[in-house]
């Protein structure tokens, strides 16, 4: 009976030993649509999350210290920001790489200042998360990518200047991102002396474009932008085709996925795109993006960019020497980070001032490629 006792007593204390070295590990986590529409999209965010602690702790963790990974699952709906961003909190996370969607970002990022989580996302381009927070004196709230006010730069005089006086439709589906980003496209092609012919929406989620289409066909549109997710416009514009409604379609970052095209199908063919030269190029991706297709992974999208929210995180917390948001927010303000993406320059509210987009279009066979 001692010997059993005896070795019940070192099983625990083992067990004791083991839980209390995993409590010395530092938390954090990724978040975005594991599930639903824009899975194809959480999935990137997962795999560059997985490479990125993974390669940390390889090289030691930081503050002598390992990284753990929590994954948050918000399948891009707004009702369920706060769930998971109040989950991460009761995990200890110090840390959130997300989330995807605008509408998700800007409510959770509440709930990560007022328990000093730091939030950098990878993907949320709504210009309202980053200026709220300023507005606030919210300093724990950054970015990886661009805004929508300076994409919307970009499309909005790419519209003006090359389909001068044709018919234009802008339509969004509603969300926080779709719509943000069709209006600020909209303003700027106002702005460069454009009038749309239709501005209409739609909702996230529709399956059946046939109203609309009918409309634009009726109105003898020419040139179609979209604010909207790779789901919504892969729909749209098969239905367009098979509605023989023939209007050029164009459309941002959410549509860099090869998910679009398994959507659109042949369709998608000259769908146009805004989106960051591709990361994938980058002299500094180079060795990441080999140990990703080692994996068989191809990290296209907004995988690098969670990669590189990492990488930003990190080194902050290594000169703050401390993991608390707000000493590390510190140093992410006016700093600049060499990353596999790229040098990131970022301003007093956190974003990245470098940031840049430039135009994509789908192939016939399949894949996008950068128009030189």
């Amino acid at each position: 009976m001692r010997k059993v006792s005896g070795l019940l007593a070192f099983a625990v204390a083992i067990a004791l030993a083991t839980a209390s070295a995993w409590a010395q590990d530092i938390v954090v986590a990724v978040a975005g649509p594991m599930t639903g529409g824009d899975a194809t999209f959480g999935e990137q965010m997962k795999r560059g999350a997985e490479m990125a602690v993974k390669d940390i702790n390889a090289a030691g963790g930081v503050l002598g210290k390992k990284l753990k990974l929590e994954i948050g699952d918000d399948a891009c709906e707004p009702k369920q920001a706060l769930p998971v961003a109040n989950s991460f909190v009761q995990k200890k996370v110090v840390f959130v790489a997300g989330h995807y969607c605008s509408g998700v970002s800007i409510p959770a990022s509440a709930v990560y200042v007022e328990n000093n989580v730091m939030q950098i996302t990878p993907a949320s381009t709504n210009p309202r998360l980053t200026d709220e927070a300023k507005a606030k004196k919210w300093t724990t709230v950054a970015r990886t990518c661009g805004r929508d006010d300076i994409q919307g730069v970009v499309a909005g005089k790419f519209l003006a200047d090359k389909y001068k006086g044709k018919k234009i439709a802008i339509l969004h589906d509603k969300s926080a991102y779709g719509q943000g980003i069709a209006e600020e496209t909209k303003k700027n092609y106002n702005a460069a002396g454009g009038k749309e012919t239709l501005w209409d929406a739609f909702s996230k989620g529709d399956k059946d474009f046939t109203a609309i289409i009918s409309k634009m066909k009726a109105q003898a549109i020419d040139v179609v932008y979209v604010g909207t997710y790779h789901t919504e416009l892969g729909l749209m514009v098969k239905q367009a085709r098979e509605q023989g409604f023939n209007a050029q379609f164009v459309s941002e970052d959410a549509i860099v996925t090869e998910e679009f095209w398994k959507i659109s199908g042949p369709a998608g063919a000259g769908v146009l795109m805004t989106f960051a030269p591709d990361p994938m190029a980058e002299p500094t991706a180079k060795a990441v993006v080999e140990n990703f297709k080692k994996d068989k992974y191809t990290p296209e999208g907004y995988t690098l960019y969670t990669y590189a929210a990492f990488q930003v995180w990190i080194e902050a917390v290594k000169k703050a020497n401390s993991t608390d948001a707000k000493k590390v927010a510190a140093q992410i303000h006016g700093k600049t980070f060499d990353t596999v993406i790229g040098k990131l320059i970022y301003d007093d509210k956190g974003d990245v001032k470098n940031s840049n987009y430039v135009w994509y279009v789908w192939g016939k066979d399949g894949k996008y490629t950068q128009i030189k």
